[in-house]
């Protein structure tokens, strides 16, 4: 299973690597990745490239990622490059209109992508205070509830549990279970 992980620096991006490759780790199975830093410090964009499997490069080739997890919807758009035909995105988005551009609807319509669009900060603005620190976690758990990435929700939530640093571990477990009753419908 090939990840691509994006979004604006402080956003979660290394947490959300450091949860899947504690699954993986824990199921046996190899893990691999690298993360492109940008202006990261200053909010500028971080693309991380994650691998479950035996592979030997930590970089993504264009059109070879099974799943892309955007925390930024332009970061989101402007990576659906690297996702393969079938493969599958879970976007945080602002402004849903940006996904009503012929273009972009013919571009992921060809390639048969599917994407799951989350208005994450609305979703945190009104359960979590207005606390985005747990964004990462959210899209986490939408993403188990879509059945992507090849991961359940207990895998997550077991590495989310043991990740997270006590005085935020309510919190994410919070987030995730958010994250999942949203992409169910609930």
């Amino acid at each position: 299973m090939q990840y691509i992980i994006v979004g604006l620096g402080g956003q979660g991006i290394l947490f959300t690597s450091r949860v899947l490759g504690k699954i993986a780790l824990k199921r046996g199975e190899n893990t691999i990745g690298s993360e492109e830093h940008g202006m990261a410090q200053r909010g500028g964009s971080v693309i991380s490239h994650f691998k479950i499997g035996p592979y030997k490069s930590p970089l993504i080739s264009v059109g070879d990622a099974d799943v892309l997890l955007a925390f930024d919807q332009n970061e989101g758009i402007r990576n659906l490059h690297f996702l393969n035909d079938g493969g599958h995105s879970v976007i945080n988005v602002h402004k849903r209109e940006a996904f009503q551009n012929e273009n972009l609807k013919k571009y992921l319509t060809k390639r048969n992508i599917s994407t799951f669009l989350l208005n994450g900060y609305e979703i945190l603005d009104k359960h979590m205070g207005g606390n985005y620190l747990f964004l990462n976690v959210l899209i986490l758990g939408a993403m188990s509830a879509l059945g992507i990435g090849g991961i359940c929700f207990e895998e997550i939530e077991e590495a989310v549990s043991s990740l997270s640093p006590v005085k935020f571990r309510e919190d994410n477990l919070r987030a995730l279970e958010l994250g999942r009753s949203v992409a169910h419908g609930s």
